[in-house]
């Protein structure tokens, strides 16, 4: 199951709220290791713009030339991307989890080079 992470990540913010409970809800569905990105990729998006090291994230995949690593408390990966301004850039990062992955507790990261667009259906991305 795939959520739409710019919505989760709003609905998220809003603490108590049935659109919050029922995310909530839907994330127990997933997988644990599925849950640990997706709250990973909510706390990224969340980190960049507070950082403002980039300008307007807005998606983070987190393999895209190579696969995330998932040890049960961390997901990490050096082949992941972020999407910011309708362009894409290499991505790298480290994110803890809570023990039950329904909450991300930290997100280190190093954003890279832009990705040229010629690359990008090769590697799953869009505009």
């Amino acid at each position: 199951m795939k959520l739409n992470i710019t919505a989760l990540a709003l609905l998220l913010a809003i603490p108590g709220t049935a659109a919050a409970s029922s995310i909530h809800d839907q994330l127990l569905k997933l997988d644990p290791e599925e849950r640990a990105h997706q709250v990973c990729v909510i706390k990224g998006i969340d980190t960049m713009r507070r950082d403002k090291k980039i300008s307007k994230p807005d998606r983070i995949k987190t393999s895209i030339t190579g696969r995330a690593k998932y040890t049960g408390s961390q997901v990490s990966t050096t082949g992941g991307a972020v999407r910011a301004k309708s362009h894409w850039y290499k991505l790298k990062f480290t994110c803890e989890v809570s023990s039950d992955q329904m909450k991300a507790l930290s997100f280190n990261y190093e954003i890279g080079d832009e990705i040229p667009e010629s690359k990008w259906d090769d590697l799953g991305l869009w505009r």
